[in-house]
């Protein structure tokens, strides 16, 4: 299984005097071709998202509004990223248990993800991603 790690993707930042933009584009940006794309809002204060692994699926996650700490854990090793910018971003790689928490009120995080939905590559039980992992 590919053991790449977790880091931080910078994305392009186009200064303008009208309002910025950034933008991420498949195989340049991201090692990976987007299949789908979500995002998490209206978190309530204390709450936190993900708390599961996938299998294959890799992803992006960025933060379009407000801020979220993403702590991610290989089998071995912790990785925290505060995101607060538009253009910074996470990349995700398959086995790799995620949490999203600290939400600031109105924080928008958008996520890209390498594969279609399927329940079958999550892994919800932290214990049994320990053991896939050590594989």
């Amino acid at each position: 299984m590919d053991m790449a790690e977790p880091r931080l993707i910078y994305l392009p930042k186009i200064l303008d005097d009208r309002g910025n933009l950034t933008f991420v584009e498949e195989k340049k940006h991201l090692p990976f071709i987007i299949n789908r794309v979500y995002w998490i809002y209206d978190v309530p204060g204390g709450e936190f998202r993900g708390s599961h692994a996938f299998r294959k699926n890799e992803e992006m996650i960025a933060a379009l509004s407000g801020s979220f700490d993403v702590v991610l854990h290989d089998g071995k090793r912790e990785y925290r990223f505060s995101l607060n910018r538009s253009y910074d971003a996470v990349y995700v790689p398959g086995m790799v248990w995620r949490r999203m928490e600290n939400f600031s009120t109105n924080s928008l995080a958008i996520v890209l993800s390498s594969t279609h939905f399927d329940p079958d590559d999550y892994i919800r039980d932290y214990d049994l991603f320990l053991k896939e992992a050590a594989r």
